[in-house]
């Protein structure tokens, strides 16, 4: 049963501090870097829809950078690749199971969000009249993405959609609560000086030492 590892509030602080220390979100660790523009918000939406299904996330990092490098790095560009190109990239980059679906649901996303939003993803957040309930709605009504894939969306997204943090996904909170640093995104606000750049950077810590099972190496125990 996990434990507290860290009771008082300043070394809680000081803790958080540390882990978001980087100046980074989980994605831009990766390679992602998260910044206000379509492709780059798609890139991040396609990374989550990877990254919610069953299995090591790095093989789920390798797949979105493969099809960041095939040059679809839009929704545009993704929209207009063929199926099969699509499958043979994935399963290139290490993808299991149902390969020929998941190639099928990234053109239907890509497809759909062209459609919808002309290929950038800030008109969803103006449709949305930067609501976050009406934004998680629409995020929702998208192809592949259900509230898995809309939370790790919205962890990397609030460091520049500042109306929907708090936000932490169920890695980071399973991270939190073992490090004592609190049971909720709002206890992680806390702990971020309530600014939504330094609470995606602190999310994004945190669930890195989940996924990497960093626990020793945060808490100095072996």
């Amino acid at each position: 049963m996990a434990t507290s590892l860290i009771t008082p509030v300043e070394d809680r602080k000081r803790l958080a501090r540390r882990l978001a220390g980087s100046g980074r979100g989980f994605a831009e660790q990766y390679g992602f870097r998260v910044t206000n523009n379509p492709a780059s918000l798609f890139q991040v939406l396609y990374l989550s829809v990877l990254l919610a299904r069953r299995g090591d996330f790095r093989r789920a990092l390798d797949g979105a950078r493969a099809v960041r490098d095939e040059g679809w790095d839009s929704a545009a560009r993704l929209a207009r690749s063929l199926h099969e190109d699509r499958v043979r990239v994935l399963r290139a980059s290490g993808q299991r199971g149902d390969v020929d679906a998941l190639a099928a649901v990234l053109g239907d996303l890509a497809r759909t969000v062209v459609e919808r939003y002309r290929g950038d993803l800030r008109r969803l957040r103006a449709v949305a009249h930067h609501d976050p309930v009406r934004e998680r709605a629409l995020l929702a009504e998208l192809p592949g993405v259900d509230d898995q894939v809309v939370d790790l969306f919205l962890r990397e997204a609030q460091a520049l959609w500042r109306e929907v943090a708090p936000v932490a996904d169920r890695r980071a909170l399973a991270a939190a609560r073992r490090l004592g640093l609190g049971r909720s995104a709002d206890d992680l606000a806390g702990l971020a000086t309530g600014e939504s750049e330094q609470l995606a950077w602190l999310v994004g810590a945190l669930a890195r030492v989940d996924l990497e099972h960093r626990y020793a190496e945060v808490t100095g125990r072996s």
